[in-house]
């Protein structure tokens, strides 16, 4: 067994899209980065990629590379899945949580659940989303970013 921990933040502007979990999100803001700067689907692959001491999406990714500019990170999370497969893992458990002041995420959750789920080849039951507000405090509180913070452990096939 392997344990990862990913962490992910991105500014959030007016006027962009937002995407969390692989699931766009109505919203007057959306978050800023090279992809689609989905901070949940990002902290589950450095979670990921840490537990198979490969380094961080960063490395894989680049936001110097073309590549990957304005790409879904579901994307980036299904050739992490072909890594993690090559190396002879599979998913054990994730457990997210996002921090984000507005919108409120629980009517979403369900369905990031489903996504991240199904392009990991894993049973909804082993993925956990929560999300919580930081109390109006930091940047999240102030609506400036969101962050994830992500723990996953893998099981050797």
């Amino acid at each position: 067994m392997r344990i990862g921990l990913g962490y992910d933040v991105h500014k959030l502007q007016e006027g962009n899209k937002l995407i969390l979990g692989g699931i766009e999100i109505e919203h007057e803001k959306g978050l800023v980065g090279h992809s689609d700067a989905d901070v949940l689907v990002h902290a589950v692959m450095d979670s990921i990629i840490g537990a198979l001491a490969l380094g961080d999406i960063g490395k894989h990714f680049p936001d110097t590379d073309n590549e990957y500019k304005d790409i879904y990170s579901i994307n980036l999370l299904k050739k992490v899945y072909v890594l993690m497969k090559n190396k002879g893992y599979e998913i054990n458990n994730i457990d997210c949580v996002i921090a984000a002041q507005r919108p409120k995420l629980a009517p979403y959750i369900d369905e990031m659940r489903a996504k991240i789920a199904e392009t990991l080849n894993t049973s909804v039951d082993n993925v956990s989303i929560k999300a919580t507000t930081t109390e109006k405090l930091g940047f999240e509180g102030r609506e400036e970013g969101i962050s994830s913070q992500v723990v996953c452990l893998l099981s050797k096939i």
